[in-house]
């Protein structure tokens, strides 16, 4: 088994065997652990997404897809316009 990177913590426990989400974390700092990994895994550089397109590849993994579609843009993971035309995932952040 390796060892985790410091800059992609395991959020491996946040998730049932099957791949869903169990919750969505209370806590901040893990939220925002979790917010990374789904932006790093479900959405691809350099393209737009509509809307439609994120809630399908968010409730891949749990049901509340606007619930994590807002954090995702609240925590600067994912940007729109202001019309909220299109979603694209922001570059990294660090």
């Amino acid at each position: 088994m390796t060892a985790t990177s410091p800059a992609r913590p395991d959020v491996s426990a946040l998730f049932a065997p099957d791949g869903r989400l169990i919750a969505v974390p209370r806590k901040a700092a893990r939220r925002e652990q979790l917010l990374t990994h789904l932006a790093g895994t479900l959405f691809e550089p350099g393209r737009d997404y509509t809307e439609a397109e994120v809630n399908a590849a968010l409730r891949t993994v749990h049901e509340d897809a606007p619930a994590l579609r807002r954090y995702l843009v609240e925590a600067g993971h994912l940007a729109r316009p202001k019309d909220g035309s299109s979603y694209r995932l922001v570059p990294d952040r660090r």
